[in-house]
């Protein structure tokens, strides 16, 4: 998949909150991850945006309060990327927390768009205990999940293979769900975006005689 151009399409922060108008209708794709894992670093490199982010990066974990969109133009067809707000921030407000919990179960249950979620892991950490609660939680509502493994470039290539490993065999899934992602280098970028365009848009997957590699 090529992105062509990316633009912010709004935002919603209520529960029962429309979608952003310039949305509607578009596939999908979610990415969740644990405050810090580094999200907006990967959509920033993942979008082309290293220069100019799109996604806001901040040093301080739980920044993003809110479900972003974005409208991404992109071939073989244009398509949605959502940001949810990172989990696991302990000096998030509980009140912040207890209001994310439902936005976030009300998108991702009813969102009829939805084509996948992108969990991110750190691979130095490898699945967290939240981590692996919200893979339980998107196995539950039947979402096809991708594994980005985030901060490769932290690691030694000894040490990568090793994490991977025990990533892979943790999370329970087939090595080839997992992707090792390094924002700073780009590593793992192209692998992702012809896995997204797989799951996106399967029938042109189909007709390459691709699969997506989604849980």
């Amino acid at each position: 998949m090529r992105i062509k151009s990316v633009e912010f399409a709004g935002a919603i922060g209520q529960l029962g909150q429309a979608q952003p108008e310039p949305v509607s209708g578009l596939r999908q794709v979610a990415f969740s991850g644990r405050s810090n894992v580094g999200k907006s670093s990967l959509i920033n490199r993942l979008l082309g945006r290293t220069r100019t982010a799109i996604a806001r990066v901040s040093q301080e974990p739980g920044k993003t309060q809110e479900i972003n969109f974005y409208f991404v133009r992109a071939d073989p067809g244009d398509f949605c990327l959502v940001d949810l707000p990172g989990y696991g921030y302990a000096k998030v407000p509980k009140a912040l927390r207890d209001r994310w919990q439902p936005l976030i179960h009300g998108y991702l249950s009813k969102s009829t768009e939805l084509a996948g979620v992108v969990q991110l892991i750190d691979m130095r950490t490898g699945p967290t205990p939240e981590d692996l609660r919200s893979v339980d939680y998107l196995a539950e509502l039947g979402i096809p999940v991708l594994f980005a493994l985030t901060k490769a470039d932290k690691l030694t290539k000894t040490e990568r293979a090793t994490a991977f490993a025990k990533a892979v065999k943790k999370l329970e899934i087939d090595p080839d769900q997992a992707i090792p992602f390094s924002a700073p280098k780009g590593d793992g970028r192209e692998e992702l975006l012809e896995t997204l365009g797989s799951l996106l848009f399967p029938e042109t997957a189909e007709a390459d005689g691709d699969a997506p590699a989604a849980e």
